[in-house]
């Protein structure tokens, strides 16, 4: 008879590295409720059931006997040819269990399982999950003594502190993976190299150091290996958002236009999406707003957005479509998208969650709350605090227009 719970992670992850569901398990021989207590550890397995699942995954009954070193080493290469559009939370719990349960396992193989793991918190918008694994995956590339893979860590620790809004430790890591690269002069891909310079340049602007950004994204673009495709995407957008930072929106719309049009959908659908989305909101914070360019944005990608199913991505789409609604009087429309938004905001970036808080306090002082515009000048000390002047120059400015309607509303008294 074999012996619970370790028969149930075993049958949970050999269902998994064949990429079927539980109700694809399930018939005339076995139940769904049956089977999730099996795969919980719930129920000890009889011959019988055994005997139907191994028949109905095509294994020998030997393979639910639980191997902890095999077991991790399979499930990293099974899982790693996954697209991000296939992880979900069901395999992210099931390889943080493989990795609690494999306690002797080579480094080697906890290092591909960390990056592994880190990377699905990445897809599924779990920041604050994923920079603890980093952390540990950091530890490991430093005891096997690679700097090879310490710079690649160094790449992901500087995307997901910028995630963040951590922007110093963005800077450090990408300095870091910079110096290190330059120092064992490394055969780092040429195009982790400019990865990692846009997540410096993207610092430098956030903290105010504009002169040093846009020399060092100047010079990025133009040694770009070519002009189009993803790689040359994320540089133009990079050059976008440093044009704004520097108070150069005609020269960010150029960027953004030559961002947008460098990439086919079919060539990165995820990066096609979230370039559009960048677009938008750069529409909605012109001055005065392009609504009707925003407008077409959105609607280009809501249905693909829908396809994809990224939380992260479908969050920022409601707060795009919110700040359109408010811009254009639709007050109702916006309060309604806020509200939907509300209970996982936490997905948003820095930046988007910022604005999220800002537009939730602007209706708040629409309908008549007196303390909105107090909290929007807290929000904005918060983020001059934070060292991001284009940002806390918005939230400032939304401060100052609810407390000058709060002013127009106030009934004069009588002589």
């Amino acid at each position: 008879m074999l012996e619970q719970p370790s028969f149930g992670r075993r049958l949970r992850q050999l269902r998994l590295q064949q990429g079927k569901s539980q109700s694809e398990l399930t018939g005339t021989g076995m139940s769904a409720a049956y089977l999730s207590r099996l795969e919980s550890g719930a129920r000890r397995p009889t011959d019988r059931a055994v005997s139907y699942l191994a028949e109905r995954l095509d294994v020998p009954v030997e393979s639910f006997t639980e191997h902890t070193e095999d077991d991790l080493a399979d499930l990293v290469m099974t899982l790693s040819s996954r697209s991000d559009g296939e992880r979900d939370t069901e395999i992210r719990d099931f390889l943080a269990t493989a990795l609690n349960n494999a306690a002797e396992v080579s480094e080697t193989t906890r290092w591909e399982a960390l990056a592994l793991f880190a990377r699905q918190h990445a897809a599924l918008g779990d920041f604050e999950e994923e920079w603890e694994v980093l952390r540990k995956l950091a530890e490991v590339s430093q005891e096997l003594n690679r700097p090879t893979l310490q710079v690649h860590v160094l790449q992901r620790i500087a995307r997901c502190h910028r995630n963040l809004g951590n922007l110093e430790e963005t800077r450090r890591a990408a300095r870091e993976a910079l110096d290190l690269s330059r120092q064992y002069q490394l055969r780092v891909l040429a195009t982790d190299l400019v990865r990692i310079k846009l997540l410096l340049i993207s610092a430098e602007a956030e903290l105010g150091n504009l002169a040093e950004a846009a020399k060092l994204s100047a010079e990025t673009c133009e040694t770009l290996p070519r002009d189009t495709g993803a790689l040359a995407a994320e540089a133009y957008w990079t050059a976008s958002t440093v044009s704004v930072r520097g108070g150069s929106p005609d020269r960010a719309y150029e960027y953004m236009q030559a961002a947008l049009a460098a990439l086919a959908s079919r060539e990165d659908l995820v990066l096609w999406l979230r370039l559009r989305l960048a677009a938008a909101s750069l529409a909605l914070q012109s001055m005065p707003p392009r609504t009707q360019e925003a407008q077409v944005l959105l609607a280009a990608v809501e249905p693909a957005l829908q396809l994809t199913g990224v939380s992260r991505h479908l969050q920022e789409l409601s707060l795009l479509k919110a700040q359109l609604s408010f811009l254009k009087g639709d007050m109702e429309q916006a309060a309604q998208l806020v509200d939907s938004i509300a209970g996982d905001a936490n997905l948003l970036e820095f930046r988007d969650l910022i604005r999220f808080k800002m537009l939730r306090e602007m209706l708040a002082a629409r309908r008549g709350d007196r303390q909105a515009g107090r909290r929007l000048r807290e929000l904005a000390t918060e983020v001059q605090t934070a060292r991001m002047p284009d940002l806390s120059a918005e939230v400032w400015r939304a401060a100052a227009e609810s407390l000058l309607g709060e002013e127009n509303q106030q009934v004069p008294e009588s002589a």
